[in-house]
């Protein structure tokens, strides 16, 4: 199972991406529909590049797919960068990547449904895989001390729904298009959110204004930094989006869930990440490092492990 690899691949850099977002959106870049910008121009030139490389001109239908789903990630993405810069970076993440699996479940079977293309059965031990999964995920994510609040109940679902929207919408492209045409398609999409981004109070008064004058006040070597430390970070997330993607593209149909619900494995890793980081940046990333809250997941990443092993069977 080649795209399991992809997978695992892809949610180690989504890790690594994880915490350096916190650290840039508790501070130097506190905007997410800023940050959700930057990350959408910065797709763009990348889709661009790719051109030579294999762009195809589909179907009208196909288009509207890739676009729908390129663009709908840019909200979801603004919702996501949203929940990291209010709450823990092990938290909020999870919590989102618990629902995403879900929705994705949700969406390919209707789908197939509507299509009158039945997705073959899944073993129950696949199933057993896939429950551990997100047991996993919504283990690790829990903390007793925190009361789920609407707002935070309603970031996890809406980025949710717009992730898993466009994990199916980018997999139903890929039926038709090689890999290179369908990615490039996908971001020509979230560049479309990117303009309407543009009209947004928060990117205009960052891009004309304030974050001028705030960038202007600062040192140049802070200055750069912060540019270097977000363009290795656009790199690093570039690269797990590809992978994760090609994860996508090689994933049966049936299986597409599954892509989603590896996810969990990138919460061990961002745990493990945030754990050693948060004694040398406890204002910024808020983990909590008490020995209940250490074995709780313990025991989460023990599930995500079994989860793991049952799908490689």
């Amino acid at each position: 199972m080649f795209w399991i690899i992809l997978a695992l691949s892809g949610y180690f850099l989504a890790a690594i991406s994880g915490v350096i977002d916190k650290i840039l959106l508790s501070g130097p870049i506190p905007k997410p529909k800023v940050y959700a910008f930057y990350i959408g121009i910065l797709g763009t030139i990348v889709g661009l590049i790719l051109i030579p490389f294999g762009f195809q001109l589909p179907d009208i239908p196909t288009i509207f797919l890739a676009l729908l789903s390129g663009g709908i990630w840019i909200p979801g993405a603004i919702g996501l960068f949203e929940g990291l810069r209010k709450y823990e970076a092990s938290r909020i993440i999870p919590a989102t990547g618990a629902l995403v699996p879900c929705f994705v479940f949700t969406f390919n079977y209707l789908l197939s449904k509507f299509a009158n293309e039945p997705l073959p059965g899944l073993s129950g031990i696949k199933l057993s895989a896939f429950f551990l999964l997100l047991l996993g995920t919504v283990v690790i994510s829990y903390e007793r001390k925190r009361k789920i609040t609407k707002e935070s109940l309603k970031i996890a679902i809406v980025s949710a729904f717009l992730f898993a929207l466009s994990v199916v919408c980018v997999k139903y492209v890929f039926l038709s298009q090689p890999f290179v045409s369908g990615f490039i398609w996908t971001r020509f999409g979230g560049f479309l959110g990117v303009i309407l981004l543009l009209f947004t109070k928060d990117v205009k008064e960052e891009l004309l204004s304030k974050f001028r004058q705030k960038i202007t006040q600062k040192p140049l070597f802070q200055r750069k930094k912060v540019a270097l430390l977000f363009l290795f970070n656009q790199a690093i997330g570039g690269a797990s989006g590809l992978l994760q993607t090609l994860a996508i593209y090689f994933s049966p149909q049936a299986y597409l869930p599954f892509v989603n619900a590896l996810e969990g494995t990138k919460y061990v890793f961002l745990f493990l990440f945030t754990l050693i980081l948060s004694f040398k940046l406890p204002k910024v990333l808020l983990e909590a490092t008490e020995r209940q809250v250490i074995l709780q997941k313990l025991f989460a990443i023990l599930l995500i492990i079994a989860g793991l092993f049952l799908l490689l069977k």
